[in-house]
This record gives C-alpha cells, structure tokens and sequence, in this order.
C-alpha cells in the first residue's frame, strides 16, 4: 500500500508523519508524474485552497487527479482539501476537483483568530480531538453523502463512497483516529478490487 500526499502547499508534512506513524509508505505529489506512481490513496492537506487550486491547474494536475478520483482510488481531504474536493463553495468562484457532492464555506469560523480546538463525536470511531485553523463547514450535502462528524451544529466531517472529509487538522493532534479510518478505506478499497 502507498498513500500520495499532495505537497504543493499547506500541512503535509504533519500528515506524512501520521502515516508513518501507522507504519503505511508514503510519497509526495508534486507534479503531474507523481499522480502516475500506483497510488492506493491520496490525503489533500489543509493549507489555502486557492493556491493550490491555481497550482494543480497550473501544474496540469487538476484533470489527471480528478480521472484518478472518479476511477475509485480513496481520498482524504482537510480543511482546504474539503473545500477543493467539493462541488459547491458559497460565494465563491474557486476551481474545485468536485468530486463530493458537499456545500462548503469558507472560513466559516472566522480568519486566523477564530481558530480553535474542540472535542467531538466522530461516526465510528468515538470521541477525538479536532483543531479547527480558519475552517470550512459543511453548509450541505447530497443524498449519497454520511455525515460522519458535526459541531456546534455544523458538519465537519463527511464521507461519500471513497471520499473522506474533515473540517478540522487530525493530523495537529496525537490522535491516529481519523488516519486509521482513511488506511481502512484503502484497505477495503484493495480487497475489492
């Protein structure tokens, strides 16, 4: 099994740390040939979404990632990777790889002073940490979406078939929880197919 970690901008690397930590190989996407390596999943980070929007069309990586997505391959989003795998931003013109059928807003929770950390429910796996650093939230969702995670009465986390999102950075926190939910949706992804 090998995880792509797309490394343009934003918070890789701690990502790329959790899946070390779970013992899962890794590799980074920087360009279009990166996207070619047999990937059995790929985490989007947070960071600012529309820079790594206008780079993935710049870098001729948008078309070839989206293709990969819709043939199956899991994928993991947080925070800005939520907002680029969504099909719809409120109020905002922002190229998005649009592949969930989500709602998002950005910076729903104010800019950088709004930041914060909370617990909260997650479907499946319990109680776990989140860190929210000027996050989306889930406005709404399509019919074949599972909302996986809500707070303060928003949606913050959702899954749709191979998609998974968060709002929130699990991978600012000690917690594997959410990790370890993505490497088995790579791991069930593996075994059908």
């Amino acid at each position: 099994m090998k995880i792509g970690v797309l490394a343009l901008q934003g918070a890789f690397k701690e990502h790329e740390k959790m899946l070390t930590a779970l013992g899962v190989k890794w590799c980074e996407i920087r360009q279009a040939e990166d996207l070619s390596k047999n990937l059995n999943g790929i985490i989007i980070p947070g960071g600012e979404s529309t820079v790594i929007s206008k780079l993935l069309i710049e870098l001729n990586m948008m078309d070839k990632l989206q293709h990969i997505l819709h043939t199956g391959v899991p994928v993991f989003g947080t925070c800005a990777g939520l907002i680029l795998l969504s099909k719809q931003i409120c109020d905002d013109t922002t190229t998005t790889i649009g592949a969930m059928d989500i709602e998002v807003k950005r910076n729903a929770y104010g800019r950088q002073l709004g930041s914060f950390a909370a617990n909260g429910e997650f479907l499946g796996i319990g109680t776990i940490p989140m860190v929210f650093i000027r996050a989306p939230y889930i406005k709404s969702v399509g019919k074949n979406v599972q909302v996986l995670c809500t707070l303060q009465d928003k949606i913050v986390a959702a899954r749709q078939e191979n998609y998974l999102v968060t709002a929130f950075h699990p991978e600012l926190t000690a917690d594997l929880s959410v990790h370890k939910y993505f490497i088995q949706m790579v791991i069930d992804n593996i075994g059908n197919n």
